[in-house]
């Protein structure tokens, strides 16, 4: 029988960066992985749909990213997610909420703190892991594009209007009330504890990166001894990312991170015709590399077939991503 000194030994410490549907399919791929000691960053710019309303409604954080990060590191993920993702349809206040949301704004309301109505209901779903938001203050994510126009609130930004739009240039935060956005504590020591940090995958301007803008984020992942792996999209993105080669996307991590990737993670498998042409109407392609000789020899490059092939949308198996990342994540 192992004592807890030897416990902890075989224990590996990770760290997700990211938002959104990206990071639930990464940590469904990491909570089954029993070595593994998880923590979720978590961006904290969501400005869509019900997370929208109480963002604005009630002056509280984004509760959407943070609530499916909770279902994916829970042993009751499915069960949970036919509850808490239902949508209230009667009354005219509550209808287009989720139950998760609503559950996770009042906790928080009446714990007095966004961080420990996080940690109620990962205690109610058993959750495997922590999730800590990026920041816990207030903020606008904004985009500025190559023709100097600027786009407020990631909703926005992500859901492009009319059929063009100039490229984006920069992205940054507008704290709502103080100088600078300023990072959830625990953010920092994780970085510094854990031997993986995994980026992605997601939507590069409006899940990944605003993490990285939050000030200490930078800079400790500047510091860390940790392996950082990126994982690429599968797609590019009309409105953000649309055109970008696995070398655009690398490119405007590092710029942001401040440093370089030293693992890099990407599909080399394409959707079924019919998902494919759909995407097309959207602007969207399958990520591509453009020369492969030489991102090979930049970064430790891992091809593989990633696509959950049974979806009407294109998105990573949970269980082929966890299988490629398996060798990155073991203990010494």
């Amino acid at each position: 029988m192992k004592n807890q000194s030897q416990t902890n030994l075989s224990r590996f410490p990770v760290a997700t960066i990211g938002g959104g549907s990206g990071q639930f399919v990464l940590l469904s791929a990491l909570r089954d992985i029993e070595h593994l000691d998880v923590s979720a960053i978590v961006s904290m710019t969501d400005s869509g749909g019900s997370t929208g309303r109480l963002r604005d409604e009630l002056g509280i954080l984004p509760p959407g990213d943070i609530l499916k990060c909770i279902l994916a590191l829970s042993p009751y993920r499915d069960m949970a997610r036919k509850l808490l993702l239902k949508r209230f349809s009667g009354n005219q206040r509550l209808r287009g909420h989720s139950a998760g949301n609503m559950l996770l704004t009042m906790l928080s309301q009446y714990s007095g703190s966004f961080a420990t109505g996080i940690e109620a209901l990962a205690q109610l779903l058993d959750v495997r892991g922590e999730i800590l938001p990026v920041t816990t203050d207030k903020s606008t994510l904004v985009a500025q594009l190559t023709n100097g126009e600027q786009i407020f609130g990631e909703n926005a930004i992500d859901v492009p209007r009319g059929n063009q739009r100039q490229k984006i240039a920069n992205v940054f935060l507008v704290p709502h009330h103080a100088n600078q956005v300023t990072v959830f504590p625990r953010v920092i020591e994780r970085i510094r504890q854990v031997n993986a940090v995994i980026l992605g995958p997601g939507d590069l301007y409006t899940s990944i990166i605003p993490n990285l803008l939050v000030p200490g984020v930078r800079e400790a992942l500047q510091k860390t001894t940790a392996k950082l792996i990126y994982v690429s999209n599968i797609m590019t993105k009309f409105g953000e990312t649309d055109g970008y080669t696995l070398e655009s996307f690398i490119s405007v991590v590092e710029h942001y991170i401040g440093r370089s990737i030293e693992v890099v993670i990407c599909n080399n498998a394409l959707p079924n015709d019919k998902v494919l042409d759909s995407y097309k109407q959207q602007r969207s392609t399958p990520v591509k590399i453009h020369n492969y000789k030489k991102l090979s020899k930049q970064y430790q490059l891992i091809e593989a077939d990633l696509i959950e092939q049974e979806a009407s949308i294109v998105r990573h198996s949970a269980t082929k991503l966890a299988q490629v990342l398996l060798p990155f994540l073991q203990p010494e």
